[in-house]
């Protein structure tokens, strides 16, 4: 049984190519647990969606946050649309709502914070939740991969739009 007096208790999954970012969020502005899963080699989709199984087995997770991957959200490759998916559908199971927001959703809750590109997104979390500004990546460079610590502040991302919309609140 829960407690009616605890928080909310948020999971953000954010999926990318070389695995999966978690922000797992207690209220708006406290994070207490986030990690990065790098998966390589094969089934790589299934030791993804392992991962995700074992944090809603771990958390008692009352919602889930994943990136819009449908038509009307963001176009991804088939297999992370896929993993979105069972891990939604997984969520369910559980009895979790999920709300999937899409990159327009993200620009459009942090427009008015100065957010132009992903960088300037990641200043923007780090400013308002210290706990991530360590993690904050150097600026990319146009010849070298995205940080994979980008993934953590994606994640974020797509918990402070739920708080936003759930709450009336700018982050």
């Amino acid at each position: 049984m829960r407690d009616a007096k605890r928080h909310l208790i948020t999971l953000a999954v954010y999926f990318s190519t070389r695995g999966s970012s978690f922000v797992l969020f207690e209220g708006t502005l406290t994070p207490y647990d986030w990690g990065i899963f790098e998966v390589r080699g094969p089934r790589r989709e299934a030791k993804c969606q392992r991962k995700m199984m074992e944090l809603l087995d771990r958390y008692e997770i009352d919602v889930l946050v994943l990136q819009n991957t449908g038509p009307e959200g963001a176009r991804r490759a088939t297999r992370l649309t896929t993993l979105n998916a069972a891990v939604a559908a997984a969520a369910q199971q559980h009895g979790v709502p999920v709300f999937k927001y899409s990159r327009a959703d993200v620009y459009a809750t942090f427009r008015s914070a100065g957010f132009s590109n992903k960088q300037t997104l990641a200043e923007v979390i780090a400013k308002h939740i210290p706990a991530f500004e360590r993690h904050v990546p150097p600026p990319g460079k146009a010849w070298k991969s995205e940080d994979a610590r980008m993934g953590l502040f994606d994640a974020a991302a797509l918990a402070l739009v739920f708080f936003t919309r759930a709450g009336g609140q700018q982050p």
